[in-house]
């Protein structure tokens, strides 16, 4: 079939004429032929009846029938060629379709349809030419029964003219209908001009000559009393909208609204008794209102593509309208009142949607305020003054105005629906819009600008101030009682409408700094509960709805910073007996009584569960900070949700069993049980924000009910909630404060928590997504962590950051290392995780893994993260060998593994595990050790750094010791120490150590060394320790024979960290070769002291059932600092162990120990995290906010990093002088210069602190490198600025961890 008959082409035009006809719509709605073309190209795509088409389905039938034979024919030669079977269908397809299209019919066929088709098309178009021209004619012949019969419209207002059809219309003409339409003329030929000219387009009318006296006579119809005519108008307008460029509608727009304001200004309508919109004189003013209305909203769409003369004609028209009679203040209350346009808009557009679109673009925005500004001020005004006057008439007449506000809400105005309003409801609606304006102008800083602002009846102006705190007080006086079902007519109650005002300010940080964070605000906000709790009656319309209100407000505030500041600090509010107080201490005070319904002049509804649980959320926004929860602790209000808590629970384990028979209100029960349920929750939740901080998690802690509230915070997780509407992160930074305490990591690991993250890595890292089709196959990774698993990886190193988690997770849990593993098992634990990943030492843990080199390196990359925390470390290598099977593992990936000397297989996995080898075996500061890199050079070795399977290492990895520069022996702090040696120090002593040491370290720290550092320390804990002022803890009576010391042990654990310390002693050559047994012996004797001093306790925590679980890094420092000595090192050890800096620098000191409260020896939380780590995150949120928030981003805490540097003693973060110079600090200056230690650390770190946090791996930043270039001595001017303005807060705090917590 390669030719098409004439029949055959006749029949085809046919089916094109009604395909065409089919999507005739949607070739007319195009606004472009290009567009036009692209809706015929898509058509298969986009259209569901594209194959239901006879013309498509003709054209089937045609390419079968024409290439049947060629496409079977291609389909057997490409099978005999092998595709179907090695490239897969789709490949064979494409096969198939490039020989069906190289062949000569296909060539013929489609030539044949070219040729037709074109005949077809030209034949079609000639066609449609001559009934165009059939039309014309007849149109000419019949022109004014043509035009009438084009208007069958009715509309009055806004409808839409693209399904109208026009005739073209002759200048003469339109003369002729200017001439029709003049008001002498009889009404009959106005109404008939009228109707031809809705059926002119609307362009060739607005650009006539005739145009205006056209206009003149169009305006004076339209105010003309006919409905007719004015409708008629309303209908051209209406369409020129439509369907006419800005440049021609603008001038429409502003004769109407030129009109409009001819009508108010002559035909003054009284408001007394209110309007009906049934009223000619009212229907036709709201017609045209509407009219304006549709167009102010849809306008903004478009007027930014023209010019802006254009845009500012339309809003001075409409501001030269509606600022009609406001200007003379008659918006106040009067016995004459005259209706204004204001009212109509209102009617209409209660909420001003018009107004929020013209301030949403900055574009528009700019013409508004300078209009405002220049011109009509007034608008402002009267606006203000609609408030002013709701605020103060004490009518809310609800009963009157539930209809109307519901008949608003929706905008029926009709005769069906509402038709009479009464002149306080249009003064409501008045008020609304009023309202809805000013809170939008008071978003941007033009609009505020524009206060104060002068009133009539007030003497002093109105400032931004003074609108706010009648805004507040406007829903004390009206708040509509709430009841069940009144969620659409309440969004027109004033209460509503005021906070949604305020919740939009507050969101804004600058509007919220100018408007709500201010003395009179705060004080309005708490006035009636400063009443309620001098025990007097508020008057509040709903007690219970305006408390809710209250409390949301001041949570908002008390989310951000300034907000927060002002709550905590500024002490402006005045109670009844004359004492200043800050706004924390009243919400804190009125919580406490709701919680204990000790408030007298409260109805029961107001002490719901609603009005309580909202106020234990402001506090909550105040105590998950580290400020915060300093100035509330006084009031221990952990333990007063948490008794309420448990009051709840019990209440819940109490519910009656249901008795058969009995009749009981099932639905009221069942309501009960969920709002007892909805109420234990809420407290749950609110006890789990005291995690967000280390003293917090303390208190926490305290309260018994942890395992509860993390089981809630993890079925929260799994559902993927948000922590609050005020959060904008997740549980990250509060699972990180958790995991960094062994009672939160048990916590964790009982409620699933540690599990749930082990299964979604596997699922991540083993399981990949099974819904992707094998067509899409999943990327090779290219980076050692893939970015999918790169969120897994980060909450591991999270949870196993602090060595508490990593002794209670592994502490003597063997690994499986089973003789066969599933290929669908999956990891349940971080043992197993660890036996999985990390140590896979035989062939079956190798076959099991689906991706061994990326799950493996994942696994390698976790153990060097873990391994830089040294207590994890030791405990690693004691119980798994973890080194043995690095060095074996290297072995095998010898090319001689016999006898380990051939050459090594470079490849990631040996890299890595070289790398990890060598960051285990030595210790040493950033100029101290060089750790091989983990990525290849480029060039002929790509990898130059040895690999080695055995020990020792090559000496390539150890540096030479830095050289130092010894300064003068006969300096002063030398001469100082000397000369009071063997002399009685008097009470000043102190002080002038301390200014020496000052001298010496910020001129010549190098000298703060060797015996000078040794002599220095002992002196300075002689000294303190001889004064019962300076000593905190009580003298021990230690005396130990060393005989009896030999039968002791020490743990594996203890033994491999002397080694440790004794090669990097060594290495430092401070200590001999047989200064282990030394070190040992000093270790013994330390345990045996602080032993006397432990308290018997019962705990399931590992970390509690013996002596400390870790090695002890302090003491080793100070065995080195005395390169050696025994007897100096013990010296020094039992003076310091009465000191108070003894809690903190020497974290064994208070393991288990008497001198602890016994509930916080018992819960594993030690002064170092709930004291020190709580002051370095409050401190470094006001003196480093960038690094804090770059913190707070990651869902990394600076605690957690603190922990681990003060607990190893900065020992391979910072070189052996500044660790000195550490320790030396901390005791000469005071205990308190650990915070600001750490805080000087931070401020160091913090441009790769900001860079990392960016890059998405600050943790594995932190722990894995050194801090280089850090001095002590740089930065003691810092610390003692930080000393000046915290010390007496900070050292205070540290000197109460032996009372018991509050």
């Amino acid at each position: 079939m390669s030719q098409l008959s004439a029949e055959d082409e006749a029949e085809l035009q046919s089916l094109l004429r009604q395909l065409l006809k089919s999507i005739k719509d949607r070739i007319l709605g195009a606004p472009s032929i290009e567009y036009a073309e692209e809706i015929l190209l898509h058509l298969e795509e986009t259209d569901k009846n594209f194959h239901n088409y006879e013309f498509v389905k003709y054209l089937r039938q045609y390419v079968e029938n024409s290439l049947g034979a060629v496409i079977e024919e291609a389909t057997e030669s490409c099978a005999r060629g092998g595709h179907a079977v090695a490239s897969g269908q789709d490949t064979l397809v494409h096969a198939v379709a490039g020989k069906t299209r190289e062949s000569v019919e296909y060539k013929q066929m489609m030539q044949t349809l070219k040729n037709t088709m074109m005949v077809i098309v030209e034949s079609l178009i000639n066609k449609f030419e001559e009934d165009q021209l059939r039309k014309e004619e007849i149109h000419r012949e019949s022109q004014h029964q043509q035009l009438n019969s084009h208007c069958n419209d009715n509309c009055s207002d806004s409808d839409s003219s693209f399904n109208q059809s026009y005739t073209f219309i002759k200048q003469e003409q339109l003369q002729v209908l200017a001439e029709k339409l003049d008001p002498s003329r009889p009404k009959e030929v106005r109404r008939e001009a009228l109707q031809a000219l809705c059926g002119a387009p609307p362009s060739d009318v607005l650009s006539s000559e005739s145009w205006s006296d056209l206009c003149r006579n169009l305006l004076a119809a339209l105010a003309d009393p006919n409905p007719e005519l004015s409708d008629k108008v309303l209908q051209f307008f209406a369409k020129t909208f439509s369907s006419s460029p800005l440049n021609l509608t603008r001038e429409i727009y502003t004769s109407l609204a030129r009109s409009l304001e001819s009508e108010f200004l002559y035909h003054k309508l009284s408001l007394t008794v209110g309007i009906d919109v049934t009223s000619q004189d009212i229907a036709r003013l709201l017609k045209q209102m509407r009219l304006m209305n549709d167009f102010q909203k849809e306008v903004t769409t478009f007027w930014i593509r023209h010019p802006e003369k254009y845009m500012e004609e339309i809003v001075e028209s409409t501001f030269s309208l509606l600022s009609l009679n406001s200007e003379h203040g008659s918006g106040s209350p009067g016995p004459e009142k005259a209706l204004e346009p204001m009212h109509l808009v209102a009617l209409l557009d209660i909420k001003a949607t018009w107004f929020e679109k013209w301030m949403h673009a900055y574009y528009s925005r700019t013409v508004v305020f300078r209009l405002l500004q220049r011109k009509y001020k007034y608008l402002i005004v009267a606006a203000l003054q609609q408030c002013i006057c709701f605020y103060e008439s004490c009518d809310p007449v609800w009963d009157e105005m539930s209809e109307v506000i519901d008949s608003m809400e929706h905008q029926h105005i009709s005769i069906a629906q509402r038709t009479l309003y009464s002149a306080k409801e249009l003064d409501y609606a008045y008020f609304v819009h009023s309202l809805s304006v000013l809170g939008r102008l008071l978003m941007y800083t033009n609009g505020r600008k524009l206060f104060p602002i002068k009133v009539q009846k007030r003497k002093d102006p109105v400032s931004l101030t003074d609108l706010i705190v009648i805004l507040i007080r406007i829903t004390y006086q009206h708040t509509k009682p709430s009841y069940s079902d009144s969620s659409q007519a309440d969004s027109l109650s004033p209460t509503s409408l005021v906070m949604e005002v305020l919740r939009n300010l507050g969101d804004c940080t600058e509007c919220a700094v100018e408007c709500l964070y201010q003395t009179p605000v705060i004080e309005t906000l708490l006035a009636p509960i400063i009443t309620l709790l001098e025990g007097k009656q508020a008057k509040l319309s709903s007690p219970e709805t305006t408390l809710t209100h209250i409390a949301d407000t001041l949570a908002r505030i008390a989310t951000t910073e300034r907000g927060l500041s002002l709550f905590l600090y500024e002490r402006n509010l005045v109670l009844a007996d004359g004492e200043g107080i800050s706004a924390a201490h009243v919400i804190v005070q009125f919580t406490l009584r709701l919680l204990a319904k000790e408030l007298p002049f409260i109805q029961e509804a107001a002490t719901s569960s609603g009005v309580r649980g909202a106020f234990i959320f402001v506090c909550r926004q105040m105590y998950n900070t580290c400020e915060g929860l300093q100035v509330l602790s006084p009031y221990s209000l952990h333990e007063v949700i948490a008794a309420a808590w448990k009051k709840t629970s019990s209440l819940s384990e109490r519910v009656p069993t249901p008795v058969p028979g009995a009749i009981t209100d099932t639905s009221s029960q069942e309501l009960k049980n969920i709002h007892r349920v909805v109420w234990e929750e809420a407290l749950l939740d609110n006890l789990l924000n005291f995690a967000a901080s280390p003293k917090g998690l303390l208190l926490f802690q305290q309260t018994g009910a942890i395992h509860e509230c993390v089981n809630y915070m993890f079925s929260r997780f799994t559902k993927k909630l948000q922590v609050s509407r005020c959060e904008k992160f997740g549980y990250g930074v509060m699972v990180t404060q958790l995991a960094a305490t062994a009672p939160g990591v048990v916590a964790l690991r009982s409620s699933g928590f540690v599990q749930a993250i082990v299964v979604e890595l596997w699922s991540a890292l083993e399981c990949g997504r099974e819904d992707v089709r094998v067509v899409h196959p999943k990327s090779t990774p290219m980076d050692p962590i893939d970015r999918s698993c790169l969120k897994s990886f980060l909450s591991l190193v999270n949870l196993l950051s602090s060595p508490y988690a990593v002794w209670e997770l592994l502490g003597q849990q063997p690994l499986p290392n089973k003789a066969e593993y599933n290929l669908r098992e999956i990891p349940a634990s971080i043992t197993d995780l660890i036996d999985r990943l990390i140590a896979v030492n035989s062939d079956v843990k190798m076959h099991s893994l689906f991706n061994y080199e990326q799950s493996h390196t994942f696994g390698l990359r976790l153990l060097c993260v873990m391994c830089c925390n040294l207590d994890s470390l030791l405990l690693l290598e004691s119980q798994y060998k973890v080194s043995d099977m690095l060095l074996q593992s290297q072995k095998d990936n010898n090319l001689d593994p016999s006898s380990g000397k051939g050459d090594f297989i470079i490849d990631g996995l040996s890299v890595e595990r070289n790398h990890i080898l060598v960051r285990m075996s030595v210790i040493g500061g950033p100029s101290e050790r060089r750790l091989p890199p983990r990525a290849l050079q480029k060039g002929p070795d790509p990898y130059p750094w040895p690999m080695f399977s055995s020990y020792p290492l090559p000496e390539c990895y150890i540096l030479d010791l830095p050289k130092t520069i010894q300064g003068e022996q006969d300096t002063e702090i030398t001469a100082f120490l000397a000369s009071s040696k063997d002399l009685e120090k008097d009470g000043s002593w102190m002080d002038t150590c301390r200014k020496q040491y000052c001298k010496a370290m910020t001129t010549k720290s190098n000298i703060v060394s060797g015996n000078v550092l040794a002599d220095l320390l002992e002196q300075a804990v002689f000294y303190l320790s001889a004064s019962p002022s300076k000593r905190f803890f009580p003298s021990a009576d230690y005396k130990a024979l060393e005989s009896g010391l030999k039968t002791c042990t020490l743990s594996p654990v203890a033994q491999l960290g002397i080694q440790a310390s004794v090669r990097y002693g060594r290495y430092l050559k401070l200590l001999r070769e047989d200064s282990e047994q030394d070190l040992c012996l000093l270790m013994k004797h330390c345990q045996a002291l602080l032993s006397q001093q432990k308290a018997r306790l019962k705990s399931t925590l590992y970390t509690l059932q013996g002596d400390y679980p870790g090695h002890d890094w302090f003491l080793s420092t100070v065995f080195l600092i005395v390169a050696g000595d025994v007897e100096r090192a013990l010296r020094i050890l039992l003076h310091l162990s009465t000191l108070l800096t003894s809690a903190f620098l020497w974290p064994a000191r208070l393991h288990k120990s008497v001198h602890l409260p016994v509930e916080i020896a018992q819960s594993g939380i030690y002064p170092v995290y709930s004291c020190t780590t709580h002051y370095v995150e409050m401190l470094l949120k006001k003196e480093v906010p960038l690094v804090f928030s770059a913190f707070k981003m990651s869902g990394f805490t600076p605690s957690q990093m603190c922990l681990q540097w003060l607990g190893q003693c900065f020992w391979n973060y910072l070189d052996w002088p500044e660790i000195c110079h550490y320790v030396s600090t901390c005791v000469v200056m005071g205990p308190d210069y650990q915070v600001y230690m750490c805080v000087a650390v931070l401020k160091h770190l913090q441009q790769e602190i900001l860079q990392h946090t960016q890059n998405q791996d600050l943790q594995v930043f932190l722990k894995e490198e050194p801090i280089p270039g850090f001095k002590v001595s740089n930065y003691l001017e810092y610390m003692e600025g930080l000393e000046r303005s915290y010390r007496t807060m900070v050292l205070t705090d540290m000197k109460n961890i032996s009372q018991r917590i509050h």
